[in-house]
């Protein structure tokens, strides 16, 4: 039987069809459709997981962080390297370089929203994931070190950015950690800083999201405009452990060693560190400036 054309009218309708579901979003996937109302200022892909030799991580990449493992994705921005971990929800851990120059004016943007830096098929989480859990939305790479542009400091806002925090370890103990960085780099210093989580305290947002037992951060202290090579076996280095818990006390009462914190994480901290100046900084406590 002689089959009958199909209508231009009719081809046409199929192929709309059919593009609309090649390009509709899965159920976890983020949409760009979901920045109504809010700043989208995301790049639209991470960089290449050959660049991983970022200013932010110029002193190691504490998990050897790629683009391969989900529990241990490598994402990148002109801010700060983070490695995220999917199964959590959270970061396993955030780098960033703290000097003046990412010091200004601008205002807290608070324009949360998911990470489009996610490969496909990971879970995206949205703001609203953290709404009537009992925790605040907590920044590892503070708000309050990315103020010298409106992008830079929006970029702090991203979903994998931000971690599960009682709010007294938020707005206090943690706080008075991030002001006494900044104000460090404000005397003339500048900060090499690793700050993540570990531990498992439940899961908030229908199990997406782990909340961790303790938080960590590993701060290295340098003259203004040093590099990796200033580093010697006397550079300061503030290192914390701080339990993700209520009554807690001020932050120099969970000083530690990065010895400690690696034993606790598995991570390798300062590992781009000549292995001597590395043993020195790792085992010794911060006894101030």
């Amino acid at each position: 039987m002689k089959q009958r054309p199909i209508s231009a009218a009719l081809l046409a309708i199929a192929i709309a069809l059919i593009g609309q579901e090649l390009t509709k979003p899965s159920s976890t996937a983020y949409s760009p459709d979901d920045c109504t109302g809010i700043a989208c200022r995301d790049t639209p892909a991470p960089l290449d997981g050959a660049r991983a030799e970022s200013d932010h991580l110029l002193f190691g990449n504490p998990s050897s962080a790629s683009v391969v493992n989900p529990d241990n994705y490598l994402l990148q921005r002109p801010e700060y390297a983070l490695s995220y971990n999917a199964s959590r929800g959270t970061a396993n851990w955030a780098s960033w370089h703290l000097s003046a120059a990412w010091l200004g004016p601008v205002e807290r943007q608070d324009d949360f929203r998911p990470d489009v830096l996610l490969p496909s098929g990971t879970y995206a989480v949205r703001p609203d994931d953290y709404r009537g859990s009992g925790y605040d939305r907590g920044h590892l790479v503070p708000s309050g070190d990315r103020t010298a542009g409106e992008a830079m400091n929006s970029a702090t806002f991203v979903m994998t950015n931000m971690i599960p925090q009682t709010p007294e370890n938020n707005r206090e103990v943690w706080r008075q950690l991030e002001e006494f960085s900044r104000d460090v780099v404000r005397q003339g210093q500048e900060l090499y800083v690793v700050a993540g989580v570990y531990g498992d305290r439940g899961r908030i947002a229908d199990g997406e999201v782990t909340v961790p037992t303790n938080i960590w951060k590993v701060a290295l202290v340098l003259p203004e405009g040093a590099g990796l090579e200033a580093a010697t076996a006397t550079t300061p280095v503030v290192a914390v452990d701080i339990p993700n818990g209520d009554r807690l006390q001020g932050w120099d009462s969970y000083l530690t060693t990065v010895d400690a914190i690696e034993a606790a994480t598995g991570y390798d901290l300062l590992s781009n560190l000549p292995q001597n100046i590395e043993a020195e900084i790792e085992a010794r406590r911060f006894q101030g400036l």
